[in-house]
């Protein structure tokens, strides 16, 4: 753009000798149009009934006239450039247009610098901003809103990839980049664009060249943002090639419906070749003034060509000069112009730049146009900060062969819609999907159903599909008697699959791989990325790093990664009955027997008659007691509450344990054990033991990267034979595969087992290029085939086996004490709360049973009085009957007389005392 520079100033001198003065009174304003072309023709007639509107009202200029010159462009940014200039000797205050975004880049530096403002409803490239181009001003939403109606109404629709055909200048082509960066944010993408030559010069050569090349690609829907003559014929060659049948999708910008709107009658041909199509409007709310204009429009226009929203806006663009220039002068501002001092340096040449002159109040008439807040033809007109118009809004249209009537709106306030959005500005804003909603679409073919958006192009090319060439478990994947033919379970999931998609899906399978080893599996889905494969089939995994270059379809078998190891059979022997609890677990409990018998022996010793005599005896009753509990035997009774809580506690404890050995030893006696010294993942992780893998498998690089094991210990297996000999000859301790895999493996292959959980969760999948419509399509037919029943017949005619007769994968863990450590626990705290309860009372109960002269005898004496009061026997029934007397002398004391003296009260005690002859009440 920076070279047009010089371009125009050279023009200066053309130009200079075109200029004049124009009267004082007159407020001159400037109109750059190609008035062949049907907006160039709607606004000079919409431009020349604003003027005379305008000067109609003598209180909007004050008695000036408003004098509007049109310069017809021609096709021409030479002669836009042309009329550019005669309009800044002419002492211009504004210029409507130019028609076009390429003369808009150009003509704004001459605007900047002469500060005369240029206003544009034509020219709505969003890469005019008005940072680089302040005196630029659109005066229509520009194409930033056009192309989001445009990707909101893709992803409405659920296209994934669209096809940008356009005119290869500024306007089309930085509208295309906008739509691209719109569709990205919603998951879209533009697959292909296609560049066509500038409006008019485009030939039909040109533009079936470019169709022919877009009949090659998936995507069958297809945005034209161009005009209208190539716009036009484009559609024609796209008829003739076949292209506006069933399964395109034609999606046009607003240049078709300005052709619509001006033609009151197409051509049946051309109306023919646009059936099916969408394009956009600029939506004008409907409004008396609007109604006024648009009847009048067939006076203005003496019927030349029909109105379309162009005409509005020329109208309102007219008036926003003019209610600028009338705040201007209100603010008593005078409208001069002065020497442009850069120019002036040149002196005065041949170029006479001199002719040129700065519009002194170009400052603040483009700040008063900025201002606007006016009601014109087209609804509210007002500027957000950023430039941009108010409230955004399209008509979506569909032509038909009856006509082309409006489908719904979108809005930049609330969507897609089939509500006017007038209606819904009043209403809160509500941008969910749920809310999104357009009415019936007749799509090209004449079909009303949504078109698929995509098809395998019709160029003979058969999708290329990798399958990998495996040399073990070939129930999967197998090559037929060294043929290109394939066969397998895989191979047979994904025929079933392409049978139940509504489309054919021409195909060959390529194999990958040398025959000799398992291929790598991240090599083959690198190969789709690399577009050596269309697509890969087969037992491939599903795993993260492979996600991020391709795209695959749901899971169709789940995998994980599981242990396998030797396992010896635990045969029954005498010591069978043994095996339930670990060592550890059997002498825990005997330990617990013996603790909760001598501590029911201590508690009930000194008061039950049951638990007394000889040291023998009662060393065998604490025996008997404490083992007999285990049967519910016990015939000792227990008389204190301690005692009962403790034997409470200590039954439930042993009816868990009782239940569990039995338990326990009923699976051991009645089912086929398995042990090894692998118990899981994690018991091989702490080893240093080497560990087998499938060559090929992503385990390798699993165990190596989220395991941490060192790849020293990693031994690379090809086939089931060799795991089998690597695992019966020690080479390794254990082998690490899928589980579809281990399924196989072990149902051939007894004398090992899985060892643990499997510790990775995932499945295989079909994979295909990142973003492939099919990926979903196959998905969608790999579920109908699990839900009618079809996968699982595939699975049980390849993959279900006959499993090793008696085999279990019941693990031979023994019951150990952490299961049981609450429990003993428990128990074990009851135990010591009751001694400690107990040994509180027998010392409050001995330190009143002592003499006080026992007090000061010494402590081993203390000590041996305070065992064998211990060892005593408490009478139960005299300590109930002291404590009976013992309330009836409160109560004789309460009724007593308190005058009494302490003598007689001394007197009185004894009494009683040598009354009862006890020794009880002191």
């Amino acid at each position: 753009m920076d070279l047009v520079w010089p371009l125009w100033v050279f023009l200066v001198f053309l130009a200079a000798f075109h200029g004049g003065q124009s009267r004082q009174d007159d407020v001159n304003v400037g109109a750059i149009f190609t008035l062949g072309s049907i907006n160039g023709k709607v606004s000079r007639i919409a431009i020349k009934a604003a003027e005379a509107d305008v000067n109609a009202d003598p209180t909007v200029l004050g008695g000036r006239k408003l004098s509007i010159t049109i310069h017809d462009s021609n096709f021409s940014g030479f002669l836009s450039i042309i009329g550019a200039l005669q309009y800044m000797e002419t002492d211009t205050v504004a210029i409507i247009g130019p028609q076009t975004s390429t003369m808009a880049h150009v003509l704004s530096h001459l605007a900047n610098q002469l500060h005369v403002p240029l206003l544009s409803f034509t020219a709505l490239d969003p890469s005019l901003s008005p940072l680089q181009y302040p005196y630029f001003i659109q005066t229509a939403p520009n194409d930033l809103f056009q192309m989001t109606a445009i990707a909101e109404i893709i992803s409405y629709y659920g296209w994934g990839e669209v096809v940008a055909m356009y005119s290869d200048e500024d306007h089309s082509r930085n509208g295309v980049i906008t739509l691209g960066d719109e569709l990205s944010d919603r998951q879209c993408k533009i697959s292909y664009k296609s560049a066509l030559p500038p409006d008019p010069i485009g030939t039909r050569e040109d533009i079936a060249a470019e169709l022919n090349k877009i009949q090659m690609l998936e995507s069958r829907v297809i945005v034209l943002h161009t005009f209208s003559k190539t716009g036009l014929l484009v559609f024609e060659v796209a008829k003739d090639l076949g292209m506006m049948e069933k399964g395109y999708v034609w999606i046009a910008t607003a240049w078709l419906s300005t052709v619509l709107d001006s033609n009151s009658s197409l051509a049946p041909k051309t109306a023919e070749t646009l059936r099916g199509a969408l394009t956009l409007r600029p939506h004008t709310p409907d409004s008396k003034r609007k109604s006024d204009f648009i009847a009048r429009w067939n006076e203005i226009s003496n019927g030349s060509i029909g109105w379309n929203p162009y005409a509005l806006y020329a109208y309102d663009t007219v008036w926003i000069i003019a209610r600028a220039v009338k705040t201007f002068l209100d603010q008593s501002n005078n409208i001069s112009f002065s020497d442009d001092p850069i120019l002036g340096s040149f002196g005065k040449g041949p170029l006479n730049l001199q002719a040129l002159s700065v519009f002194n109040g170009g400052d603040m008439l483009l700040n008063d146009i900025l201002q606007t807040n006016i009601t014109g033809l087209t609804g509210q007109i007002k500027f957000n900060p950023d430039r941009s118009l108010v409230q955004p809004a399209y008509d979506v249209i569909n032509v038909q062969q009856n006509g082309f009537p409006v489908i719904g709106y979108w809005s930049n306030y609330s969507g897609l819609s089939v509500v006017t959005p007038e209606t819904l500005y009043a209403k809160p804003a509500n941008r969910s999907s749920a809310n999104q909603h357009l009415n019936t679409v007749v799509w090209p073919g004449g079909t009303t159903t949504r078109p698929r958006g995509w098809v395998f192009p019709n160029n003979g090319r058969q999708l290329r599909i990798g399958v990998p060439r495996r040399v073990a478990y070939l129930d999967f994947v197998e090559q037929v008697n060294g043929t290109d033919e394939v066969r397998g379970y895989c191979i047979d999931v994904f025929l079933a699959a392409i049978k139940l998609l509504p489309y054919a899906v021409p195909h060959k399978f390529v194999l990958f791989g040398d025959g000799h080893k398992n291929p790598s599996y991240n090599e083959l889905v690198n190969m789709i990325a690399s577009d050596v494969f269309d697509a890969a089939v087969g037992d491939i995994a599903i795993v993260t790093n492979r996600t991020r270059i391709a795209d695959f379809t749901q899971p169709y078998v789940e995998s994980g990664l599981v242990v396998v190891a030797p396992v010896k059979k635990l045969n029954s022997s005498a010591w069978a009955f043994l095996r339930p609890f670990t060592p550890m677990m059997w002498a825990v409990t005997a330990i617990f027997f013996l603790i909760v018998g001598a501590v029911v022996w201590i508690l009930e010793h000194r008061i039950n008659d049951e638990f007394r005599g000889p040291p023998r005896k009662q060393f065998v009753t604490v025996l008997w007691f404490s083992f007999s509990t285990m049967f519910f035997s016990h015939r000792e009774n227990t008389v204190s509450t301690l005692g009962r809580m403790v034997l409470l506690l200590w039954l439930f404890v042993v009816l868990i344990i009782d239940s569990s050995y039995t338990a326990s030893l009923t699976s051991m006696l009645t089912v086929q054990q398995l042990s090894s010294p692998i118990k899981g993942i994690d018991s091989l992780i702490t080893s240093t033991a080497p560990i087998g893998f499938q060559v090929g498998s992503f385990a390798e690089n699993y165990m190596i990267e989220e395991l941490n094991i060192p790849k020293s210990r990693l031994i690379a297996l090809g086939s089931p034979e060799e795991y089998t000999s690597a695992l019966e000859n020690g080479t390794v301790a254990a082998v690490i595969d899928e589980l579809p895999y281990v399924e196989v493996f072990l149902s051939n292959h007894c004398q090992f087992s899985t060892r643990g959980q499997q510790f990775t969760r995932s499945g295989w999948g079909f994979a295909f290029p990142r973003d492939s419509p099919l990926a979903v399509d196959m998905s969608t037919a790999i579920l109908a085939l699990s839900e009618n029943g079809e996968l699982q017949r595939i699975h049980n005619q390849w993959l279900r086996k006959t499993a090793c007769r008696g085999s279990s994968d019941v693990d031979s863990d023994q019951l150990n004490i952490k299961s049981f450590w609450g429990l003993f626990l428990i128990c074990g705290i009851a135990c010591t709360l009751a001694l400690i309860a107990y040994f509180f009372r027998t010392c409050q109960k001995f330190s009143r049973h002592l003499p006080e002269e026992g007090n000061r005898s010494s402590r081993s004496a203390r000590l041996q009085t305070f065992l064998s009061y211990a060892d005593e026997k408490e009478d139960r029934s005299k300590s109930r009957s002291k404590r009976k007397r013992n309330d009836q002398v409160g109560e004789e004391l309460e009724s007593g007389s308190m005058s009494m003296n302490r003598s007689n009260r001394v007197h009185f005690d004894i009494s009683v005392e040598a009354r009862h002859g006890d020794t009880w009440f002191h």
